[in-house]
């Protein structure tokens, strides 16, 4: 990549090229492990798996309190239907398209790439006038922030941190959602499917979907809960025995995908493209703003008859995705326009009989979080479905009279001629976890401008991470000065 900063893009364009999905990081940490040996970075990896990078301070700044900078190795994956892609071998295809990095069909990583790429390039910059610097990059963020929530207490050296994985370029952060998981489970009882029933697939597709912290508020349509509303609309005209259904592919992600495959009585068959049409055309007056791309269609499928989901239990698993909670709970009293509690249905599988559900909740305020997973597993237990919490961490409460807020917005007011604009996100970040473990660090958080992370069609602005760029090193300069 040419696009200026080089050394940021440079270090972007080598995260693109080598896979970096949750829990398979472990090739990228080795090129950096290498990479920092080959410039007399210092490295240590956790038992954990995150990665630690110390540089000592420039000459002359020996005594300036030490500054971490951090982010995340893995990204979240996510392609368009039909898209080949495996996160695993791949490298991703990112392409310039007016002024933002793009990948068109898959995410692009950005999301916390540019924060990696970032912080390496401040370790490698010649002449950057620094404090003591470490870079912790931590794994498994997207999926259950392991690498933050394994961090013994102690590991790191530095007072301050910052935080480089916000989205909003012109924001400083000083607080995030905490969230937990809730699983849903069944194992449904089955029988054979009737002798003149067809085999159909239904598919929802097309839609935006998107982070479901910083997205959910949007109104965008969740593939699982349309499926959902259609096939018990489709129940009220004729018989439909469900045999597998399966939407989403993350947590934290708003699913943008979902099929299902259900068995029919061959009678209805000649009904269905007019029912099709109908439940599109009122989706897609709907979500007009939203998600006006928002598809459905069916195909017949030639797969045997075997068996369905026992009709009691397909009522149940319908009724349930349909009218479960899904979305915003509460907008915050503090923060204008900012989301304080919701929860989105990240993923769906039923197969075999056996249903599994996951849901994300978030909150600003940690009580919140539990309240609303407890209201979701009660509901799921209502359906005499087997749910339980999971992976709980907690958010980052805001220090407006952070010392380190007051040194960077001094900063940013000198380098662009404004103030920052100050902001908690409906997003998991790892700064909760970060001071449960090391209570002692002043932190922040800023980033450049990234949209649709979590989503195909990710992107950043190139001209924000210059900013970025520059922002970073005045304030690694102006923290260097500062005596302990």
């Amino acid at each position: 990549m040419q696009q200026q900063p080089r050394p940021v893009w440079a270090h972007f364009a080598t995260l693109c090229a080598i896979p970096r999905s949750s829990l398979h990081e472990a090739a990228l940490r080795e090129h950096l492990i290498r990479w920092a040996q080959t410039r007399g970075i210092a490295h240590v990896v956790d038992d954990t798996g995150n990665l630690i990078l110390r540089k000592p301070a420039s000459p002359g700044c020996e005594s300036a309190p030490g500054v971490i900078l951090q982010g995340h190795l893995d990204m979240v994956c996510q392609a368009n239907a039909g898209t080949v892609h495996d996160f695993e071998r791949d490298a991703i295809n990112a392409q310039v398209r007016d002024g933002w990095v793009v990948a068109e069909n898959t995410t692009l990583g950005a999301d916390n790439g540019i924060g990696v790429a970032l912080a390496l390039a401040a370790l490698e910059q010649p002449g950057l006038v620094h404090p003591p610097l470490e870079v912790l990059l931590t794994v498994n963020e997207e999926s259950g922030m392991d690498g933050a929530r394994g961090l013994v207490a102690g590991t790191l050296r530095g007072k301050t941190l910052i935080n480089l994985d916000t989205e909003e370029w012109g924001h400083f952060y000083l607080g995030c959602a905490g969230g937990v998981d809730v699983e849903v489970r069944r194992e449904c009882l089955q029988e054979r499917v009737p002798r003149d029933y067809v085999i159909l697939r239904f598919d929802v597709s097309g839609l935006r979907g998107g982070h479901s912290g910083i997205d959910i508020h949007l109104g965008r349509g969740n593939a699982i809960k349309l499926l959902a509303e259609a096939l018990r609309d489709l129940l009220a005209h004729t018989d439909v025995r469900l045999i597998e259904m399966r939407g989403g592919s993350a947590r934290n992600a708003i699913p943008r995908e979902a099929f299902a495959v259900c068995a029919l009585p061959a009678a209805a068959v000649p009904g269905i493209d007019d029912w099709t049409e109908h439940r599109l055309a009122a989706w897609r007056e709907r979500f007009a703003e939203d998600d006006p791309k928002v598809a459905f269609r069916y195909e017949m499928d030639e797969m045997p008859l075997g068996d369905a989901l026992q009709q009691p239990e397909r009522d149940r698993v319908l009724i349930f995705l349909d009218v479960c909670m899904n979305g915003v709970s509460r907008m915050s009293d503090d923060f204008t326009g900012v989301v304080d509690t919701s929860d989105n249905l990240g993923v769906l599988g039923l197969a075999r009989g056996v249903f599994k559900a996951t849901f994300k909740v978030r909150s600003l305020h940690d009580d919140r979080a539990d309240a609303l997973a407890d209201k979701l597993v009660t509901h799921a237990q209502g359906y005499e479905l087997s749910a339980h919490k999971d992976g709980a961490y907690p958010g980052w409460t805001p220090n407006p009279s952070s010392s380190l807020l007051e040194l960077c917005q001094q900063v940013y007011t000198r380098e662009f001629g404004s103030s920052a604009h100050l902001q908690v996100i409906h997003a998991g970040l790892e700064c909760g976890l970060l001071a449960a473990s090391h209570p002692h660090l002043d932190m922040i958080s800023f980033g450049p401008d990234i949209r649709g992370a979590h989503a195909p069609g990710e992107k950043v602005e190139i001209g924000s991470v210059a900013r970025c760029w520059q922002l970073l090193k005045a304030v690694l300069q102006a923290l260097a000065k500062q005596q302990p």
